[in-house]
C-alpha cells in the first residue's frame, strides 16, 4: 500500500522535473523565441551564448561568488559553532540572533544591505560623520567589488544555518573523544582539525549541499541590491536566464543557459554521489 500511495508523487516528479528539465534540453537546440518552436539550428544557441559577453561575466561573478562563500560559510560557522559549544552563558540567545537573518527573505535581506552599503545614508556616511572625511565604502557602486557587496549580504544570511548544523554536529561527538584527548596532551587546534572535523563528515556534506545550491540559484540578492549593475558588472547565471526568457523574449538562448546551469550542477553532483554512495556500496 504505501508504494501504491507513492505512485502520484513518482509521477509528478517524473512529468514535472525530469519531464521538464528534458523539454528544456531539447529546446535548447532550437531557435525559439516567444514561444517554443521545433525549429533546430545544432549548437547555435551555445555558440551565441559562450559569445556573449553578458554570460561570460555571470560565469566569473558565479565563481568568484560560489568560492568565497563556501569558504567563508565554513569557516565562520565553524568558528562561531566552536565558540559556542563552550557551552557560554546565554548561548541561546546568541544562537537565535544569529540564526535570526535565515528566517528573512533574500529580497529583504537585499534591500536591508542595499541601504547600509549605500554611501549616502549607510555605513560611509556615518564613518565620515564621525570626523574620516577621506573614508570610503561602496561596494554596490564600485564595478571592481560589487560581487563582494552581494556576498556580504548572502554570508550575513546563510552563516547562521551553517553554524547551527555544525553545532549540532558537534554536540554529536563523545565527551570521552576530548576528555582523552586532553589526557594525551593533545592542543585543542589539533583535536578540532585530526579528529573532530573527520568525524564530523557527514555535517560537511550536507552542508556544502546546501551551500553549493544557494550559490547556484543566487537570484533574489542580485536583483534587490543592484539588479546586476552598475552595468552588468553583478551579472550572475540565473539572471541571464531570466532576462533573457522573460524580458528579451529568447527562449531558445535561456533554455541553452539553462542548461549549461544544469550541466555544472550534475559535474559537481555526479562524482560526489559516486564517491558517496559507491565507497558505502563496496564497503
Amino acid at each position: 500500500m504505501a508504494k501504491i500511495a507513492a505512485i502520484p508523487m513518482i509521477l509528478t516528479a517524473l512529468c514535472v522535473f525530469v519531464g521538464g528539465t528534458l523539454w528544456t534540453v531539447v529546446y535548447s537546440f532550437t531557435s525559439s523565441k516567444l514561444l517554443p518552436k521545433a525549429n533546430w539550428v545544432g549548437l547555435d544557441q551555445y555558440e551565441r551564448l559562450w559569445n556573449t559577453n553578458r554570460w561570460i561575466v555571470s560565469i566569473e561573478n558565479l565563481m568568484i561568488y560560489g568560492i568565497c562563500s563556501l569558504v567563508f560559510s565554513l569557516v565562520i560557522g565553524f568558528v562561531l559553532a566552536a565558540l559556542l559549544d563552550q557551552k557560554i552563558r546565554f548561548e541561546n540567545t546568541f544562537r537565535t540572533i544569529i540564526l535570526y537573518p535565515f528566517a528573512l527573505s533574500f529580497i529583504v535581506t537585499g534591500l536591508v544591505w542595499q541601504w547600509i552599503l549605500n554611501p549616502d545614508f549607510g555605513v560611509q556616511n556615518i564613518v565620515r560623520s564621525l570626523g574620516w572625511a577621506s573614508f570610503e565604502f561602496d561596494p554596490l557602486y564600485n564595478q571592481d567589488i560589487v560581487i563582494y557587496g552581494i556576498l556580504i549580504a548572502g554570508l550575513w544570511q546563510g552563516t547562521g544555518l551553517i553554524m547551527v548544523l555544525m553545532l549540532a554536529g558537534l554536540r554529536g561527538i563523545d565527551q570521552e573523544i576530548w576528555k582523552a584527548a586532553r589526557v594525551d596532551g593533545i592542543p585543542t587546534w589539533k583535536t578540532y582539525i585530526f579528529i573532530v572535523i573527520p568525524m564530523m563528515r557527514p555535517v560537511f556534506i550536507t552542508t556544502l549541499v546546501l551551500i553549493a545550491s544557494g550559490i547556484v540559484r543566487v537570484f533574489d540578492l542580485v536583483v534587490a541590491q543592484t539588479s546586476g549593475g552598475p552595468g552588468i558588472a553583478s551579472e550572475v547565471p540565473a539572471k541571464y536566464v531570466y532576462d533573457t526568457m522573460f524580458l528579451r523574449q529568447n527562449l531558445g538562448q535561456g533554455f541553452a543557459a539553462s542548461t549549461m546551469m544544469l550541466l555544472a550542477v550534475a559535474i559537481v553532483i555526479i562524482p560526489w554521489a559516486y564517491l558517496e554512495f559507491g565507497s558505502r556500496k563496496r564497503d
